[in-house]
Protein backbone atom coordinates (compact mmCIF):
# COMPACT_ATOMS: atom_id res chain seq x y z
CA UNK A 1 0.00 0.00 0.00
CA UNK A 2 1.78 2.65 -1.13
CA UNK A 3 1.41 6.93 -0.18
CA UNK A 4 -0.90 7.59 -2.83
CA UNK A 5 -3.81 4.52 -1.19
CA UNK A 6 -2.87 6.38 1.93
CA UNK A 7 -4.11 9.83 0.70
CA UNK A 8 -7.26 7.93 -0.95
CA UNK A 9 -7.81 6.71 2.04
CA UNK A 10 -7.88 10.03 4.00
CA UNK A 11 -9.54 11.67 1.45
CA UNK A 12 -12.43 9.06 1.40
CA UNK A 13 -12.81 9.11 5.12
CA UNK A 14 -13.50 12.94 4.67
CA UNK A 15 -15.84 12.33 2.10
CA UNK A 16 -17.74 9.88 4.44
CA UNK A 17 -17.79 11.91 7.05
CA UNK A 18 -18.81 14.95 5.06
CA UNK A 19 -21.57 13.07 3.32
CA UNK A 20 -22.76 11.68 6.53
CA UNK A 21 -23.01 14.81 8.12
CA UNK A 22 -24.94 16.97 4.70
CA UNK A 23 -27.36 14.26 4.96
CA UNK A 24 -28.06 14.23 8.92
CA UNK A 25 -28.06 18.30 8.53
CA UNK A 26 -30.25 18.35 5.21
CA UNK A 27 -32.96 15.81 7.74
CA UNK A 28 -33.02 18.18 10.25
CA UNK A 29 -33.96 20.99 8.57
CA UNK A 30 -36.68 19.24 6.80
CA UNK A 31 -37.76 18.44 10.59
CA UNK A 32 -37.53 21.88 11.25
CA UNK A 33 -36.42 20.78 14.71
CA UNK A 34 -39.17 18.29 15.76
CA UNK A 35 -36.48 15.63 16.04
CA UNK A 36 -35.05 17.18 18.93
CA UNK A 37 -38.05 18.22 20.49
CA UNK A 38 -39.39 15.33 20.24
CA UNK A 39 -36.51 14.35 22.27
CA UNK A 40 -37.05 16.87 24.45
CA UNK A 41 -40.39 16.34 25.64
CA UNK A 42 -41.79 12.80 24.55
CA UNK A 43 -39.92 10.54 27.47
CA UNK A 44 -42.22 10.62 29.76
CA UNK A 45 -41.72 6.62 29.79
CA UNK A 46 -38.93 4.70 28.90
CA UNK A 47 -39.80 2.71 26.19
CA UNK A 48 -40.74 6.05 24.61
CA UNK A 49 -36.87 7.39 25.09
CA UNK A 50 -35.97 3.94 23.66
CA UNK A 51 -37.72 4.54 20.71
CA UNK A 52 -37.24 8.29 20.17
CA UNK A 53 -33.40 8.09 20.74
CA UNK A 54 -33.35 5.31 18.45
CA UNK A 55 -35.28 7.16 15.50
CA UNK A 56 -33.15 10.70 16.35
CA UNK A 57 -30.13 8.88 15.89
CA UNK A 58 -30.98 7.28 13.01
CA UNK A 59 -32.23 10.59 11.11
CA UNK A 60 -28.73 12.40 11.99
CA UNK A 61 -26.56 9.41 12.16
CA UNK A 62 -24.36 9.78 15.54
CA UNK A 63 -25.34 8.62 18.64
CA UNK A 64 -22.82 11.08 19.98
CA UNK A 65 -24.97 13.83 18.66
CA UNK A 66 -28.22 12.54 20.38
CA UNK A 67 -26.56 11.73 23.60
CA UNK A 68 -24.69 15.28 23.75
CA UNK A 69 -28.03 16.68 23.25
CA UNK A 70 -29.85 14.58 26.28
CA UNK A 71 -26.93 15.94 28.14
CA UNK A 72 -27.38 19.37 27.65
CA UNK A 73 -30.93 18.40 28.22
CA UNK A 74 -30.52 17.67 31.49
CA UNK A 75 -27.58 19.78 32.09
CA UNK A 76 -30.85 22.91 31.45
CA UNK A 77 -33.00 20.86 34.01
CA UNK A 78 -35.53 20.44 30.09
CA UNK A 79 -35.30 16.79 31.31
CA UNK A 80 -34.75 14.76 34.43
CA UNK A 81 -31.52 12.36 34.76
CA UNK A 82 -33.07 9.24 34.76
CA UNK A 83 -35.41 10.13 31.11
CA UNK A 84 -32.25 10.62 29.28
CA UNK A 85 -31.03 6.61 30.08
CA UNK A 86 -33.44 5.13 27.86
CA UNK A 87 -32.48 7.81 25.38
CA UNK A 88 -28.70 6.63 25.45
CA UNK A 89 -29.82 2.93 24.93
CA UNK A 90 -31.71 4.54 22.14
CA UNK A 91 -28.84 5.92 20.94
CA UNK A 92 -26.35 3.44 21.25
CA UNK A 93 -28.77 1.24 18.49
CA UNK A 94 -29.82 4.23 16.48
CA UNK A 95 -26.03 4.39 15.61
CA UNK A 96 -26.25 1.59 13.54
CA UNK A 97 -28.26 2.28 11.02
CA UNK A 98 -25.42 3.94 8.86
CA UNK A 99 -24.19 0.68 8.50
CA UNK A 100 -26.72 -0.82 6.48
CA UNK A 101 -26.61 2.85 4.36
CA UNK A 102 -23.44 1.88 3.88
CA UNK A 103 -24.33 -1.68 2.89
CA UNK A 104 -25.72 -0.46 -0.31
CA UNK A 105 -22.24 -0.62 -1.85
CA UNK A 106 -21.95 -3.80 -1.57
CA UNK A 107 -24.85 -3.87 -5.10
CA UNK A 108 -22.36 -5.32 -7.93
CA UNK A 109 -22.90 -4.29 -11.50
CA UNK A 110 -24.60 -6.91 -14.02
CA UNK A 111 -25.94 -7.67 -17.36
CA UNK A 112 -28.97 -5.85 -18.75
CA UNK A 113 -31.53 -4.38 -16.41
CA UNK A 114 -29.66 -5.60 -13.35
CA UNK A 115 -27.35 -3.24 -13.85
CA UNK A 116 -29.99 -0.08 -13.03
CA UNK A 117 -29.96 -2.26 -9.38
CA UNK A 118 -25.93 -1.36 -8.93
CA UNK A 119 -24.62 1.32 -6.33
CA UNK A 120 -22.74 3.28 -9.00
CA UNK A 121 -26.29 3.74 -11.34
CA UNK A 122 -28.48 4.71 -8.06
CA UNK A 123 -25.52 7.19 -6.66
CA UNK A 124 -25.55 8.44 -9.96
CA UNK A 125 -29.43 8.73 -10.27
CA UNK A 126 -29.08 10.38 -6.66
CA UNK A 127 -26.67 12.99 -7.94
CA UNK A 128 -28.56 13.85 -11.11
CA UNK A 129 -31.74 14.20 -8.67
CA UNK A 130 -30.07 16.55 -6.41
CA UNK A 131 -28.85 19.03 -8.80
CA UNK A 132 -32.14 19.22 -10.43
CA UNK A 133 -33.90 19.28 -6.78
CA UNK A 134 -30.79 22.08 -6.07
CA UNK A 135 -31.86 23.90 -9.21
CA UNK A 136 -35.38 23.98 -10.13
CA UNK A 137 -36.75 22.92 -6.85
CA UNK A 138 -36.48 26.73 -4.57
CA UNK A 139 -37.21 26.29 -0.86
CA UNK A 140 -36.39 22.75 -1.06
CA UNK A 141 -32.34 22.84 -1.16
CA UNK A 142 -32.28 20.75 2.80
CA UNK A 143 -33.73 17.35 0.18
CA UNK A 144 -30.76 18.32 -2.31
CA UNK A 145 -28.73 18.36 0.78
CA UNK A 146 -29.88 14.60 2.01
CA UNK A 147 -29.51 13.72 -1.50
CA UNK A 148 -26.12 14.85 -1.93
CA UNK A 149 -25.22 14.00 0.97
CA UNK A 150 -25.88 10.00 0.15
CA UNK A 151 -23.89 10.67 -2.60
CA UNK A 152 -20.75 11.72 -1.31
CA UNK A 153 -20.86 9.02 1.63
CA UNK A 154 -21.23 6.38 -0.77
CA UNK A 155 -18.35 7.88 -2.70
CA UNK A 156 -16.61 8.24 0.44
CA UNK A 157 -16.99 4.90 1.00
CA UNK A 158 -16.03 3.22 -2.70
CA UNK A 159 -12.85 5.81 -2.57
CA UNK A 160 -11.90 3.50 0.79
CA UNK A 161 -12.63 0.83 -0.30
CA UNK A 162 -10.59 1.03 -3.49
CA UNK A 163 -8.02 2.79 -1.53
CA UNK A 164 -7.14 -0.60 0.77
CA UNK A 165 -8.15 -3.42 -1.96
CA UNK A 166 -5.02 -3.86 -2.75
CA UNK A 167 -3.71 -5.00 0.92
CA UNK A 168 -5.31 -8.13 0.22
CA UNK A 169 -2.29 -8.87 -1.15
CA UNK A 170 -0.04 -8.19 1.50
CA UNK A 171 1.49 -10.94 4.14
CA UNK A 172 1.99 -7.89 6.84
CA UNK A 173 -1.38 -6.54 6.49
CA UNK A 174 -3.08 -9.70 7.00
CA UNK A 175 -0.65 -10.88 9.95
CA UNK A 176 -1.67 -7.58 11.87
CA UNK A 177 -4.79 -8.02 11.63
CA UNK A 178 -4.65 -11.62 12.99
CA UNK A 179 -3.52 -10.06 16.55
CA UNK A 180 -7.09 -8.05 16.15
CA UNK A 181 -8.38 -11.73 16.75
CA UNK A 182 -7.47 -11.51 20.38
CA UNK A 183 -10.81 -10.01 22.54
CA UNK A 184 -8.37 -7.31 24.74
CA UNK A 185 -6.14 -6.10 21.56
CA UNK A 186 -9.33 -6.02 19.53
CA UNK A 187 -11.34 -3.81 21.61
CA UNK A 188 -8.17 -1.69 22.54
CA UNK A 189 -7.74 -0.97 19.04
CA UNK A 190 -11.73 -0.33 18.44
CA UNK A 191 -12.18 1.93 21.08
CA UNK A 192 -8.79 4.32 20.37
CA UNK A 193 -9.36 3.86 16.66
CA UNK A 194 -13.26 5.45 17.53
CA UNK A 195 -12.06 7.46 20.28
CA UNK A 196 -9.37 9.50 17.86
CA UNK A 197 -12.03 9.54 14.83
CA UNK A 198 -15.02 10.59 17.28
CA UNK A 199 -18.04 8.74 15.66
CA UNK A 200 -18.99 5.20 15.69
CA UNK A 201 -20.29 5.52 12.27
CA UNK A 202 -17.14 6.21 10.95
CA UNK A 203 -15.68 3.72 12.48
CA UNK A 204 -17.82 0.78 11.32
CA UNK A 205 -17.69 2.00 7.60
CA UNK A 206 -13.80 1.95 7.44
CA UNK A 207 -14.16 -1.83 9.43
CA UNK A 208 -17.04 -2.25 6.26
CA UNK A 209 -14.61 -0.55 3.44
CA UNK A 210 -11.36 -3.35 4.79
CA UNK A 211 -14.04 -6.18 4.11
CA UNK A 212 -12.66 -5.87 0.45
CA UNK A 213 -9.09 -7.00 1.34
CA UNK A 214 -10.96 -10.53 2.16
CA UNK A 215 -8.46 -10.49 5.14
CA UNK A 216 -11.53 -9.37 7.78
CA UNK A 217 -13.08 -12.19 10.02
CA UNK A 218 -15.49 -12.39 12.28
CA UNK A 219 -12.69 -13.01 15.31
CA UNK A 220 -11.09 -9.96 13.72
CA UNK A 221 -14.27 -8.01 13.85
CA UNK A 222 -16.39 -8.53 16.91
CA UNK A 223 -14.00 -7.54 19.12
CA UNK A 224 -12.86 -4.03 16.94
CA UNK A 225 -16.76 -3.54 16.94
CA UNK A 226 -17.08 -4.14 20.70
CA UNK A 227 -14.22 -1.30 21.03
CA UNK A 228 -15.99 0.88 18.38
CA UNK A 229 -18.93 0.86 20.95
CA UNK A 230 -17.01 1.63 24.06
CA UNK A 231 -14.54 4.40 21.94
CA UNK A 232 -18.21 6.43 20.87
CA UNK A 233 -18.20 7.47 24.70
CA UNK A 234 -15.25 9.58 24.45
CA UNK A 235 -17.56 12.44 22.38
CA UNK A 236 -20.11 12.90 24.76
CA UNK A 237 -17.61 12.43 27.92
CA UNK A 238 -15.94 15.37 26.30
CA UNK A 239 -18.96 17.06 26.01
CA UNK A 240 -19.99 16.81 29.72
CA UNK A 241 -16.73 18.74 30.82
CA UNK A 242 -18.56 21.85 32.28
CA UNK A 243 -21.82 20.52 32.76
CA UNK A 244 -23.37 19.89 36.55
CA UNK A 245 -23.66 16.67 38.34
CA UNK A 246 -26.69 15.68 36.49
CA UNK A 247 -25.18 16.33 33.05
CA UNK A 248 -21.83 14.81 34.11
CA UNK A 249 -24.33 11.80 35.16
CA UNK A 250 -25.57 11.84 31.81
CA UNK A 251 -22.42 11.32 29.70
CA UNK A 252 -21.60 8.78 32.53
CA UNK A 253 -24.32 6.48 31.53
CA UNK A 254 -23.45 6.59 27.82
CA UNK A 255 -19.37 5.11 29.16
CA UNK A 256 -21.02 2.68 31.65
CA UNK A 257 -23.73 1.63 29.44
CA UNK A 258 -21.55 0.68 26.35
CA UNK A 259 -18.81 -0.90 28.96
CA UNK A 260 -21.55 -3.15 30.69
CA UNK A 261 -22.63 -4.26 27.44
CA UNK A 262 -19.30 -5.21 25.94
CA UNK A 263 -18.43 -7.05 29.30
CA UNK A 264 -21.73 -8.44 28.84
CA UNK A 265 -22.33 -9.67 26.09
CA UNK A 266 -18.43 -10.37 25.10
CA UNK A 267 -18.14 -12.11 27.85
CA UNK A 268 -21.15 -14.24 27.39
CA UNK A 269 -20.07 -14.76 23.91
CA UNK A 270 -16.38 -16.16 24.55
CA UNK A 271 -17.53 -18.08 27.40
CA UNK A 272 -19.47 -20.31 25.01
CA UNK A 273 -17.32 -19.89 22.30
CA UNK A 274 -14.70 -21.64 25.10
CA UNK A 275 -16.53 -24.24 25.62
CA UNK A 276 -18.55 -25.23 21.93
CA UNK A 277 -15.86 -23.23 19.56
CA UNK A 278 -17.81 -21.97 16.89
CA UNK A 279 -16.98 -22.47 13.48
CA UNK A 280 -18.41 -18.72 12.65
CA UNK A 281 -14.95 -17.58 14.22
CA UNK A 282 -13.22 -18.13 10.65
CA UNK A 283 -16.32 -16.98 8.73
CA UNK A 284 -15.48 -13.98 5.87
CA UNK A 285 -16.59 -10.74 6.74
CA UNK A 286 -18.16 -8.50 4.27
CA UNK A 287 -20.33 -5.06 4.76
CA UNK A 288 -23.52 -7.11 5.22
CA UNK A 289 -22.44 -8.77 7.59
CA UNK A 290 -20.59 -6.79 9.79
CA UNK A 291 -23.31 -4.41 9.52
CA UNK A 292 -25.62 -7.09 11.08
CA UNK A 293 -22.83 -8.22 13.86
CA UNK A 294 -23.03 -4.16 14.95
CA UNK A 295 -26.98 -3.87 14.93
CA UNK A 296 -27.19 -7.50 16.62
CA UNK A 297 -24.80 -6.71 19.82
CA UNK A 298 -26.54 -2.99 20.34
CA UNK A 299 -29.92 -4.69 20.04
CA UNK A 300 -28.91 -7.20 22.54
CA UNK A 301 -27.42 -3.99 24.76
CA UNK A 302 -30.45 -2.36 24.91
CA UNK A 303 -32.94 -5.68 25.31
CA UNK A 304 -30.64 -6.68 28.04
CA UNK A 305 -29.79 -3.41 30.07
CA UNK A 306 -33.27 -2.29 29.73
CA UNK A 307 -35.26 -3.85 32.61
CA UNK A 308 -32.29 -2.16 34.81
CA UNK A 309 -32.69 1.33 34.06
CA UNK A 310 -33.90 2.15 37.85
CA UNK A 311 -30.21 -0.07 38.77
CA UNK A 312 -28.47 2.02 36.35
CA UNK A 313 -30.36 5.79 37.57
CA UNK A 314 -29.21 4.49 40.99
CA UNK A 315 -25.58 3.26 40.68
CA UNK A 316 -24.96 6.43 38.64
CA UNK A 317 -26.36 8.72 41.37
CA UNK A 318 -23.86 6.78 43.82
CA UNK A 319 -21.01 6.81 41.92
CA UNK A 320 -20.75 10.87 40.80
CA UNK A 321 -22.49 12.41 43.95
CA UNK A 322 -24.27 15.93 44.21
CA UNK A 323 -21.85 17.09 46.54
CA UNK A 324 -23.52 20.99 46.21
CA UNK A 325 -27.19 19.76 47.34
CA UNK A 326 -26.41 20.45 51.32
CA UNK A 327 -24.65 23.47 50.37
CA UNK A 328 -27.98 24.85 48.18
CA UNK A 329 -30.28 24.07 50.76
CA UNK A 330 -28.25 25.98 53.36
CA UNK A 331 -27.82 29.18 51.61
CA UNK A 332 -30.13 31.31 49.32
CA UNK A 333 -28.38 31.61 46.28
CA UNK A 334 -30.30 33.09 43.33
CA UNK A 335 -28.98 31.95 39.83
CA UNK A 336 -31.14 32.16 36.56
CA UNK A 337 -31.99 28.84 34.91
CA UNK A 338 -29.10 27.44 32.90
CA UNK A 339 -29.21 28.12 29.15
CA UNK A 340 -27.32 25.49 27.39
CA UNK A 341 -24.80 26.52 24.94
CA UNK A 342 -24.98 22.71 23.39
CA UNK A 343 -28.09 23.70 21.65
CA UNK A 344 -27.28 27.05 19.84
CA UNK A 345 -26.41 24.23 16.96
CA UNK A 346 -30.11 23.23 17.13
CA UNK A 347 -32.31 26.63 16.99
CA UNK A 348 -35.56 24.91 17.90
CA UNK A 349 -34.21 23.62 20.90
CA UNK A 350 -32.27 26.63 21.73
CA UNK A 351 -35.64 29.07 21.62
CA UNK A 352 -37.79 26.17 22.95
CA UNK A 353 -34.82 26.26 26.27
CA UNK A 354 -35.28 30.47 26.40
CA UNK A 355 -39.05 30.40 26.35
CA UNK A 356 -38.56 27.76 29.67
CA UNK A 357 -36.15 30.32 30.84
CA UNK A 358 -37.91 33.47 30.57
CA UNK A 359 -41.02 31.97 31.25
CA UNK A 360 -39.50 31.52 34.54
CA UNK A 361 -38.55 35.02 34.58
CA UNK A 362 -41.83 36.62 34.13
CA UNK A 363 -42.99 34.59 36.70
CA UNK A 364 -40.65 36.27 38.96
CA UNK A 365 -41.63 39.33 37.73
CA UNK A 366 -45.56 38.73 38.88
CA UNK A 367 -43.72 37.66 42.40
CA UNK A 368 -42.17 41.10 42.76
CA UNK A 369 -45.40 42.75 42.00
CA UNK A 370 -47.31 41.03 44.86
CA UNK A 371 -44.59 41.66 46.95
CA UNK A 372 -44.19 45.39 46.41
CA UNK A 373 -48.16 46.29 46.47
CA UNK A 374 -48.35 44.10 49.50
CA UNK A 375 -45.41 46.29 51.04
CA UNK A 376 -47.63 49.51 50.13
CA UNK A 377 -49.98 48.52 52.51
CA UNK A 378 -48.17 46.53 55.35
CA UNK A 379 -43.99 46.78 54.51
CA UNK A 380 -41.34 44.66 56.43
CA UNK A 381 -37.74 44.29 55.87
CA UNK A 382 -38.70 40.29 54.77
CA UNK A 383 -40.58 41.86 52.08
CA UNK A 384 -38.31 44.56 50.82
CA UNK A 385 -35.46 41.18 50.86
CA UNK A 386 -37.56 39.65 48.91
CA UNK A 387 -37.80 42.30 46.42
CA UNK A 388 -34.34 42.97 46.18
CA UNK A 389 -33.77 39.06 45.33
CA UNK A 390 -36.26 39.13 42.65
CA UNK A 391 -34.60 42.25 41.06
CA UNK A 392 -31.20 40.27 40.78
CA UNK A 393 -32.57 37.48 39.53
CA UNK A 394 -34.27 39.27 36.61
CA UNK A 395 -31.57 41.13 35.77
CA UNK A 396 -29.31 37.86 35.41
CA UNK A 397 -32.46 36.76 33.40
CA UNK A 398 -32.23 39.53 31.05
CA UNK A 399 -28.26 39.44 31.00
CA UNK A 400 -28.10 35.63 30.30
CA UNK A 401 -31.19 35.10 28.22
CA UNK A 402 -30.61 38.42 25.93
CA UNK A 403 -27.18 37.41 25.07
CA UNK A 404 -28.27 33.69 24.38
CA UNK A 405 -30.21 35.19 22.08
CA UNK A 406 -28.41 37.19 20.60
CA UNK A 407 -26.33 34.22 20.09
CA UNK A 408 -29.37 32.43 18.52
CA UNK A 409 -30.29 35.12 15.78
CA UNK A 410 -26.66 34.67 14.24
CA UNK A 411 -27.87 30.48 13.30
CA UNK A 412 -30.05 30.31 10.13
CA UNK A 413 -33.64 30.83 11.13
CA UNK A 414 -37.43 30.21 9.71
CA UNK A 415 -39.60 33.15 10.00
CA UNK A 416 -41.39 31.50 13.30
CA UNK A 417 -38.03 31.57 15.07
CA UNK A 418 -36.91 34.55 13.76
CA UNK A 419 -40.31 35.88 15.06
CA UNK A 420 -39.78 34.26 18.38
CA UNK A 421 -36.38 35.88 19.00
CA UNK A 422 -37.80 39.63 18.51
CA UNK A 423 -40.44 38.72 20.46
CA UNK A 424 -38.40 37.61 23.13
CA UNK A 425 -35.65 40.29 22.40
CA UNK A 426 -38.36 42.90 22.98
CA UNK A 427 -39.91 42.03 25.55
CA UNK A 428 -37.21 41.17 27.77
CA UNK A 429 -36.09 44.65 28.98
CA UNK A 430 -39.99 45.57 29.20
CA UNK A 431 -40.14 42.60 31.96
CA UNK A 432 -36.97 43.74 33.59
CA UNK A 433 -37.95 47.14 33.99
CA UNK A 434 -41.56 46.21 35.38
CA UNK A 435 -39.36 44.41 38.07
CA UNK A 436 -37.24 47.94 38.74
CA UNK A 437 -40.81 49.79 39.04
CA UNK A 438 -41.58 47.46 41.55
CA UNK A 439 -38.77 48.03 43.32
CA UNK A 440 -39.11 51.40 43.49
CA UNK A 441 -42.40 50.86 44.76
CA UNK A 442 -41.00 48.80 47.78
CA UNK A 443 -38.82 51.58 48.91
CA UNK A 444 -41.66 54.30 48.78
CA UNK A 445 -42.96 51.90 50.78
CA UNK A 446 -40.17 51.44 53.08
CA UNK A 447 -39.78 55.61 53.56
CA UNK A 448 -43.75 56.12 54.28
CA UNK A 449 -43.02 53.56 56.57
CA UNK A 450 -40.10 55.09 58.35
CA UNK A 451 -41.50 58.94 57.81
CA UNK A 452 -44.78 57.03 59.25
CA UNK A 453 -46.10 59.08 56.52
CA UNK A 454 -50.34 58.42 56.06
CA UNK A 455 -52.43 59.69 53.00
CA UNK A 456 -55.94 61.27 53.20
CA UNK A 457 -58.97 58.97 52.53
CA UNK A 458 -58.96 60.32 48.57
CA UNK A 459 -55.63 59.49 47.74
CA UNK A 460 -55.62 56.18 49.62
CA UNK A 461 -58.67 55.05 47.78
CA UNK A 462 -56.94 56.46 44.38
CA UNK A 463 -53.98 54.29 45.48
CA UNK A 464 -55.88 51.32 46.17
CA UNK A 465 -57.93 51.31 43.06
CA UNK A 466 -54.35 51.54 40.98
CA UNK A 467 -52.72 49.06 42.62
CA UNK A 468 -56.01 47.00 41.65
CA UNK A 469 -55.87 47.84 37.81
CA UNK A 470 -51.75 47.66 37.50
CA UNK A 471 -51.75 44.01 39.32
CA UNK A 472 -54.90 42.80 36.91
CA UNK A 473 -52.80 43.88 33.66
CA UNK A 474 -49.57 42.34 35.01
CA UNK A 475 -51.38 39.65 35.14
CA UNK A 476 -52.83 39.30 32.14
CA UNK A 477 -49.74 40.38 30.27
CA UNK A 478 -47.72 37.48 32.16
CA UNK A 479 -50.61 35.22 31.15
CA UNK A 480 -51.07 36.45 27.54
CA UNK A 481 -47.34 35.97 27.34
CA UNK A 482 -46.71 32.50 28.67
CA UNK A 483 -49.69 31.42 26.56
CA UNK A 484 -48.22 32.86 23.42
CA UNK A 485 -51.66 34.91 22.61
CA UNK A 486 -50.57 37.20 20.46
CA UNK A 487 -53.44 38.17 18.94
CA UNK A 488 -54.61 40.41 21.63
CA UNK A 489 -58.30 40.60 22.71
CA UNK A 490 -57.29 44.36 23.63
CA UNK A 491 -57.88 44.10 27.24
CA UNK A 492 -54.30 45.06 28.22
CA UNK A 493 -54.03 48.35 25.40
CA UNK A 494 -57.38 49.39 26.98
CA UNK A 495 -56.70 48.77 30.34
CA UNK A 496 -53.14 50.66 29.97
CA UNK A 497 -55.34 53.93 28.63
CA UNK A 498 -57.54 53.49 31.81
CA UNK A 499 -54.45 53.57 34.42
CA UNK A 500 -53.29 56.37 32.26
CA UNK A 501 -56.27 58.25 32.55
CA UNK A 502 -56.68 57.17 36.31
CA UNK A 503 -53.12 58.66 36.92
CA UNK A 504 -53.74 61.79 35.16
CA UNK A 505 -57.20 62.57 37.33
CA UNK A 506 -55.04 61.37 40.74
CA UNK A 507 -51.91 64.30 39.72
CA UNK A 508 -55.29 66.72 39.22
CA UNK A 509 -56.37 65.79 42.47
CA UNK A 510 -52.84 65.62 44.40
CA UNK A 511 -52.59 69.12 43.24
CA UNK A 512 -56.08 70.09 44.16
CA UNK A 513 -55.46 68.47 47.95
CA UNK A 514 -52.21 70.66 48.38
CA UNK A 515 -53.90 73.40 47.58
CA UNK A 516 -56.60 72.94 50.11
CA UNK A 517 -53.41 72.13 52.53
CA UNK A 518 -55.19 68.45 52.92
CA UNK A 519 -51.94 66.79 51.77
CA UNK A 520 -48.46 68.16 52.50
CA UNK A 521 -45.29 68.11 50.31
CA UNK A 522 -43.74 65.34 52.05
CA UNK A 523 -47.15 63.33 51.59
CA UNK A 524 -47.17 64.41 48.22
CA UNK A 525 -43.71 63.01 47.35
CA UNK A 526 -44.51 59.27 48.17
CA UNK A 527 -48.04 59.86 46.42
CA UNK A 528 -46.84 61.12 43.26
CA UNK A 529 -43.79 58.43 42.86
CA UNK A 530 -46.15 55.83 43.32
CA UNK A 531 -48.36 57.39 40.19
CA UNK A 532 -45.64 57.69 38.09
CA UNK A 533 -44.54 53.77 38.86
CA UNK A 534 -47.55 52.34 38.44
CA UNK A 535 -48.22 54.02 34.77
CA UNK A 536 -44.64 53.01 34.02
CA UNK A 537 -45.59 49.20 34.68
CA UNK A 538 -48.80 49.46 32.31
CA UNK A 539 -46.92 51.26 29.77
CA UNK A 540 -44.81 48.51 29.89
CA UNK A 541 -47.43 45.75 29.37
CA UNK A 542 -48.87 47.29 26.79
CA UNK A 543 -45.30 47.36 25.11
CA UNK A 544 -45.04 43.37 25.93
CA UNK A 545 -48.03 42.51 24.04
CA UNK A 546 -47.61 44.97 21.19
CA UNK A 547 -44.05 43.41 21.03
CA UNK A 548 -45.28 39.62 20.59
CA UNK A 549 -48.24 41.29 17.85
CA UNK A 550 -45.38 43.37 15.72
CA UNK A 551 -43.72 40.07 15.73
CA UNK A 552 -46.17 37.43 14.67
CA UNK A 553 -47.53 40.00 11.96
CA UNK A 554 -43.63 39.95 10.38
CA UNK A 555 -43.62 44.31 10.22
CA UNK A 556 -40.70 44.13 12.75
CA UNK A 557 -41.14 47.50 14.20
CA UNK A 558 -42.19 48.28 18.05
CA UNK A 559 -44.12 52.09 17.69
CA UNK A 560 -46.54 53.53 20.33
CA UNK A 561 -49.72 54.22 18.77
CA UNK A 562 -51.62 57.24 20.32
CA UNK A 563 -54.87 57.52 21.99
CA UNK A 564 -56.66 58.16 19.25
CA UNK A 565 -55.62 55.72 17.24
CA UNK A 566 -56.06 52.94 19.87
CA UNK A 567 -59.90 54.24 20.41
CA UNK A 568 -60.26 53.84 16.83
CA UNK A 569 -60.35 50.17 17.72
CA UNK A 570 -63.75 49.19 18.55
CA UNK A 571 -62.87 46.03 20.47
CA UNK A 572 -60.79 48.09 22.38
CA UNK A 573 -63.20 50.63 23.05
CA UNK A 574 -65.71 48.47 24.17
CA UNK A 575 -62.82 47.17 27.02
CA UNK A 576 -62.26 50.50 27.63
CA UNK A 577 -65.43 51.58 28.90
CA UNK A 578 -65.66 48.64 30.64
CA UNK A 579 -62.38 48.90 33.06
CA UNK A 580 -63.81 52.70 32.86
CA UNK A 581 -66.65 51.14 34.86
CA UNK A 582 -65.16 48.66 36.91
CA UNK A 583 -62.48 51.19 37.96
CA UNK A 584 -64.98 54.19 38.28
CA UNK A 585 -61.91 56.54 36.90
CA UNK A 586 -64.97 59.17 36.20
CA UNK A 587 -65.01 59.83 39.92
Amino acid sequence: MGISNVFSLICGLVMFLFGMSLMGDGLKRTAGGKFELLLARLTNTPIKGVLLGTGVTAIIQSSSATSVMAVGFVNSGMMKFRQSIPIVLGAILGTSVTGWVICLSELGGGDGWVQLFSSATITGMVAFGSILVRKFAKGYDYVGDIMMGFVVLMVGISTMSGSVSSLQESETFISTLTMFSDPIIGIIVGTLFTAVLQSASAAVGIVQALTVTGAIDFATALPIILGISIGAAVPVLLSAIDANVNGRRTAFVYLFISVLGVLLCGGVFYLLNAIFSFPIMTMKMTAVSIAAVNTLFRLFNVIALYPFIGLIDKFTCLWIKDKSSDDDAAGDSVEPIALDERFLSYPALAISQVQRAINDMVNTVQKSINVSFAAIGDYSEEKLNKMVRYEKLTDQYEDTIGTYLMQISRSELNNEQSADVFKYLHSLSYFERITDQAMTIAYTAKEKKEKNITYSANAQREIDNLRGAVAEIVEITIEDFINNKWQTDGRVVALSMVIRDMCDKAEVHHVERLQSGSCTLEQGTGFKELITEFERIASHCTKVIRAMSEAHDESYSIHVENLALDLENSKIMTQFDQYRAKYKTNV
